[in-house]
């Protein structure tokens, strides 16, 4: 039961090209990906398989068609990307995600050194026949990148045809985007927003603070992503405002008086 109740943000109808939810599923099951199409389907638009699965897990076919009939979209993460890459196998890596009946595909160079021309000609070469999402961000500790070149990238990647560019924040959200303690880098943060429009970006925010902060930041409709199956529901509440982090965020200045 849908209830109607004043002073909620307009989130977009799917498909919608922000207020993104991305979902990563690390290997559920078919029964726990129909569970989660009945709780959560309609508060999610990507499904990314995570890391390297797609190529042992169990079922992966099958949750792509269930995926894909709950208005999904579902698509491989950028390890099987990288996987395909540094063994020279480029052609093989296309020819799987088509067998697969992939219309997403990410591009990332996150666990290996790409160059970044060539990191380009990947998503031009791709951006022909799929909708390509381009991470920037290294998911190795310690190696850092200057601002000006993480922005300079995300710049790159959209105008060589990515659809949007992901934050890398692994699945942990202690890298990238984040300090080592799950805070916000917000500085980076705020340089990629000055050159970058935030409804291209899709923000990486696995843990709960993370994704208040983008809101606060950016308001309900911020694409975000790395969300647990579990947490999808949660998130919805949060950019509604019906959770205790977002409460008032939406509320007019005249109920405002009543925080705590």
């Amino acid at each position: 039961m849908n209830t109607k109740i004043s002073f909620l943000p307009d989130r977009p109808a799917k498909p919608r090209n922000s207020g993104l939810t991305m979902m990563m599923d690390k290997g559920l099951s078919l029964n726990e990906a129909h569970n989660f199409i009945d709780s959560s389907a309609e508060f999610t638009d990507l499904v990314k398989f995570g890391f390297g699965t797609a190529i042992f897990a169990k079922q992966v076919e099958e949750k792509i068609k269930a995926y894909r009939q709950a208005d999904l979209e579902p698509y491989f993460g950028g390890t099987l990307f990288e996987a395909f890459i540094v063994r020279n196998k480029f052609d093989d890596f296309r020819s799987f995600i088509t067998k697969m009946g992939m219309e997403t595909v990410e591009v990332s160079d996150g666990s290996m050194r790409i160059e970044p021309n060539e990191k380009l000609e990947y998503v031009r070469k791709l951006s022909k026949d799929f909708r390509v999402l381009s991470e920037v961000g290294s998911k190795v500790k310690g190696v850092e990148i200057p601002h000006e070149v993480w922005v300079q990238f995300m710049k790159n990647e959209l105008e060589a045809g990515a659809w949007k560019v992901i934050a890398e924040a692994r699945e942990s959200g202690t890298i990238g985007i984040y300090n080592s303690d799950g805070s916000a880098n917000i500085e980076l943060v705020n340089d990629i927003l000055e050159t970058v429009k935030g409804e291209n970006v899709l923000w990486e925010a696995p843990i709960k603070n993370q994704q208040h902060w983008f809101i606060d930041l950016l308001g309900a409709n911020v694409n975000l992503g790395n969300i647990a199956p579990a947490e999808v529901v949660a998130l919805e509440a949060l950019r509604l405002g019906l959770r205790g982090d977002t409460f008032f965020n939406f509320l007019p200045k005249e109920l405002q008086g009543r925080k705590l």
